[in-house]
């Protein structure tokens, strides 16, 4: 059983890891669109931000599904069950609806 000046040191210590943790940390920074003139400006650029984001992540969904897609395909030339225009009308179209879908997003985010 540890001493209680033991315990106390050890106390100290952790206290001190902890703050200087917590020092490192980085402020929050301004929506990228600027504060604005009062608190529903500021909080509609937050707004727009979190927007461009969620576009962001539908295209990278969408870019990943279609790369899953072509992959499968290229699979089931292997197995002889598709051929290798199978595979080229894959990435035609899958090149078609990710650039669709970044021109669609990049409008939706003019109209905000």
């Amino acid at each position: 059983m540890p001493t209680p000046k033991i315990q106390l040191i050890a106390l100290l210590a952790a206290a001190s890891v902890i703050q200087a943790a917590n020092a490192a940390l980085p402020q929050a920074q301004a929506p990228s669109r600027g504060e604005g003139k009062n608190w529903l400006q500021t909080f509609q650029n937050y707004g727009y931000d979190a927007f461009m984001l969620l576009g962001l992540i539908a295209l990278g969904t969408m870019i990943i599904g279609v790369a899953v897609h072509a992959f499968g395909v290229y699979h089931d030339i292997h197995e002889g069950k598709k051929k290798w225009r199978d595979l080229g009308s894959t990435a035609v179209v899958g090149v078609c609806l990710v650039g669709i879908a970044i021109f669609m997003v990049t409008k939706a985010t003019s109209i905000l």
